[in-house]
């Protein structure tokens, strides 16, 4: 069996350690990750490797060689063009007729490959891929298993509400020649994304083994730092090629021509390399030091990591820190938890650099400075800096305009030079400020910009679909908390922006790593022509304005001081309503709390009632979410407002399928099938939404937070187009909100909140996919269990460390118990 590492990636996230060498390069343990991949498969008798280069190529051949010197025999292929993961691999083996184990160059793992093969050769497997158990699947790719090691489904990166399992693709792909042959030669192809998709289809036999032992994808600063830990405590136990020396309170691995003054207090876990002189009176504990370092009198070091050619001067702490390549730390200086100094930097003395501070290549800190930066970003965000195509923060706390400005150069690296975006915000001072740091990042990555100011969401999507734009930005309060800001980024269609460039936004923004214009290149900014005239324009040509006059309806609108009332300021009478108007004026200093959006639609509903109005309606700031108060002055709730608007469209408009959330009452089921329509359930976001209604076939997609999706005008949810919709069924059946809310109040729902740690989410899922194996159940965005009539639905939440427990059904008997059932059952789940 030959291995093929894969060595060829550029470690963007691992910036700025992987900036200077390629990321299979970067020392673990003073060791670059590849010679513990190498040591691991000659370990197990696979001596024939092959090694796939991109990245600073020459790095890695002048360092291995012909791989004598690691016992094995090294080739390498540098492919020339990117033909993916499974491409280059092919590339790499050609025809063979041996099996073949691909393993990644830049991750750490004891794994018994020996074990691994003969379980795949026992299998008869095609493929195997390796797998592991991860506290945090979301970065990887989900593997479900039968229990015979059978593969039946895979999802490469989902999201919490997709993922079924804590069992992920560790990247080690054991495959035989029937594999190797289906990917076709000079072509990009994926391993997950395409090789094993389609051996699924064809019934190939492919595999998937849970491996005992410890792995690690050191993909970016805090896994480094992680691995470093399990290093220093024994988690893991590497091959340093030196047997290491036991004593009382430490182990201590120690190259040759090392000079340890008698002095230096050891403790923990000491790694020195060869070289590494360490002066008098100092103190290291769980610490590994490169090759040639200069540790000075009096120093203390703990939890350290230091390269080659570092040198440390006298009395400096060194407290979780990783010092760089020929790095000079001067005296007395201070390094604290998670800081990093790369290469060739200079940290004058005295000078101190704050926790999860990063000094890039090249830079000076002076004699007593002292450089920080937010803690609580790297706090708040540590997990996944987007969440639903947005960015959400405390305004002035974690939103500040330095972060916006870093976001904005951060989409602006993504955008590319030249490209276009099209933004607008909420009627807040607040959004205002922001939105203007983030634009000033895009011009300075040479994004042009195009400003609506305070125009709302759906005129911004609109703009897009129309426009020619590269991508857009929405700033807002958020509707659940107006102490966040929520920053929603859109690609040119309109359309909430993918996951997948969403990720690549993500690891700029980590990595800190913006290329800026030249001063002849920065964007431009300036405020387009005639977007609201035109939205104008077709809003009226998509609603049928006459029938709406011909009702006469007496409505009462309130506009939550946002920037919907002067999108179409002459729309009641141009519909021939009797309106009230509240909260018509945009106000930049306020900001609606979810209490006071209680209290505005109580008031709403009481105006309603008094003045004997057919309907009420509530614009949220935004624009996109709509809420509704009957004729006789009750509140609609949005599962209700659901089911009375499919009512009236499926009454109104001919339909083939509707689509909605998979969280949506079972009362869409009943009125589709009077109305002999199919129904799509799709997962709870704004995106799947859309996207479901791009497909040909999908007439109408309602929403359980208020927005619904029309044909005939845009493809994402806007209020106040939704009202018109609105009237103008209600005007065309003769129906009443308040009528169509008393057909399905039958339906009881309930949901609570279970607490559940981060950790525990992969394994609470994976354990709820294989108890409910036996019962009727769809898997769209967390699982869904029909039982006895009625159903409940179990989601991992997207921003905080619990489950979501709802459950319906037409008995408040029955839907309590299976509330209680599935409470117990998530809180069982978390048990090890």
């Amino acid at each position: 069996m030959r291995a093929v590492i894969m060595a060829g990636g550029f470690g963007t996230r691992l910036r700025p350690l992987s900036i200077n060498i390629p990321k299979p390069m970067v020392p673990v343990a003073t060791l670059p990750m590849m010679e513990h991949v190498v040591t691991l498969l000659r370990q197990h008798g696979l001596t024939e490797i092959t090694a796939l280069l991109y990245y600073q190529p020459d790095v890695i051949r002048d360092y291995f060689g012909d791989g004598s010197r690691f016992e094995v025999r090294m080739s390498y292929c540098l492919p020339d063009d990117d033909y993916g993961t499974a491409g280059a691999v092919r590339a790499a083996v050609g025809d063979t007729d041996e099996e073949i184990l691909v393993i990644s160059g830049d991750l750490i793992t004891d794994f018994n490959l020996t074990h691994a093969i003969q379980w795949h050769q026992e299998k008869e497997a095609e493929a195997t891929i390796l797998l592991t158990r991860a506290e945090n699947p979301l970065a990887y790719g989900i593997v479900i298993t039968d229990d015979n090691g059978r593969i039946v489904r895979f999802l490469e990166k989902p999201s919490w509400g997709e993922a079924f399992s804590d069992t992920i693709n560790t990247g080690i792909y054991l495959l035989r020649p029937s594999a190797i042959r289906e990917i076709p030669k000079r072509m990009n192809f994926d391993f997950s994304q395409n090789l094993f998709p389609l051996m699924l289809s064809r019934g190939m036999r492919l595999f998937g083994k849970v491996m005992d032992g410890y792995w690690k994808d050191v993909g970016n600063v805090g896994e480094y730092h992680r691995v470093h830990h399990d290093v220093f405590t024994g988690v893991v136990s590497l091959d340093l090629h030196v047997t290491p020396v036991q004593h009382e309170g430490y182990t201590l691995y120690r190259r040759e021509s090392v000079e340890l003054d008698p002095s230096v207090q050891l403790s923990g876990m000491v790694i020195l390399a060869a070289d590494v002189v360490v002066g008098p009176g100092s103190s290291l504990h769980n610490v590994a030091i490169g090759p040639r370092a200069r540790i000075g009198e009096g120093c203390q070091l703990r939890d350290a990591v230091v390269w080659e050619d570092a040198v440390i001067g006298d009395r400096s702490r060194l407290t979780g820190a990783v010092v760089c390549r020929r790095v000079t730390i001067g005296a007395d200086a201070q390094l604290f938890d998670g800081a990093i100094v790369s290469d060739e930097s200079t940290v004058g003395d005295g000078a101190t650099v704050k926790a999860g501070v990063r000094i890039w290549p090249g830079k000076t800190v002076d004699s007593a400075a002292i450089v920080s930066t937010s803690v609580i970003w790297g706090d708040r965000w540590n997990r996944e800096l987007f969440t639903d195509s947005k960015v959400t923060g405390l305004a002035l706390t974690e939103m500040t305009p330095e972060m916006c400005v870093r976001l904005g150069a951060a989409l602006g690296a993504f955008l590319g030079t030249q490209a276009r975006v099209l933004t607008s915000r909420d009627a807040s001072d607040v959004t205002r400020l922001l939105r203007r740091s983030l634009i000033s990042g895009l011009l300075a990555a040479g994004v042009d910009v195009s400003d609506l100011e305070s125009l709302p969401a759906p005129v911004l999507r609109f703009g897009l679909a129309k426009g020619g734009y590269t991508a857009g930005l929405f700033a807002r309060h958020n509707p659940d908390d107006h102490r966040l800001i929520d920053f929603i980024l859109l690609d040119g269609s309109g359309m909430d922006m993918p996951t997948a460039k969403l990720k690549k936004i993500e690891r700029n923004y980590f990595g800190e790593d913006f290329e800026r214009a030249g001063m002849d290149d920065i964007g431009r900014l300036d405020t387009p022509q005639r977007v609201l005239e035109t939205y104008q324009q077709e809003f009226l040509q998509a609603v049928d304005a006459e029938l709406i006059r011909g009702a006469g309806f007496k409505v009462v609108v309130d506009y939550s001081n946002g920037a919907s009332a002067q999108v179409f300021p002459n729309l009641p009478s141009m519909l021939g309503l009797n309106t009230v108007e509240l909260n018509a004026t945009p106000n930049p200093r306020r900001f609606l709390s979810a209490e006071e959006t209680d209290r505005a639609l109580v008031q709403l509903a009481a105006i309603v009632k008094s003045l004997r109005a057919d309907i009420g309606l509530m614009i949220h700031p935004a624009a996109e979410k709509l809420m509704v108060v009957d004729e006789r002055g009750r509140p609609v709730d949005s599962q209700s407002l659901l089911l009375a608007v499919t009512e009236l469209f499926l009454s109104t408009h001919p339909a083939r399928q509707i689509a909605v959330p998979v969280s949506a009452s079972m009362g869409v089921e009943e009125i589709a099938q009077r109305h002999g329509v199919a129904v799509e359930r799709v997962a709870e976001s704004h995106l799947a939404m859309m996207e479901i209604f791009r497909q040909p076939d999908v007439d109408f997609v309602g929403g359980t937070r208020g927005g619904f999706l029309f044909p005939g005008f845009q493809i994402a949810a806007d209020a106040v187009f939704a009202a018109a919709k609105i009237l103008e069924m209600l005007a065309r059946t003769r129906m009443r909100i308040g009528e169509l809310q008393q057909r399905f109040n039958r339906y009881v729902r309930r949901s609570v909140s279970v607490p559940c740690p981060w950790n525990k989410k992969g394994q609470v899922m994976r354990r709820l996919i294989t108890e409910s194996a036996d019962k009727d159940r769809q898997l769209i965005d967390g699982v869904r269990i029909f039982d006895n009539g009625g159903w409940v639905l179990i989601t991992p939440d997207r921003v905080s460390a619990s489950f979501n427990v709802t459950a319906e059904s037409t008995s408040e008997k029955q839907t309590g118990r299976l509330i209680e059932r599935y409470r117990k059952v998530v809180d069982e789940c978390q048990r090890d």
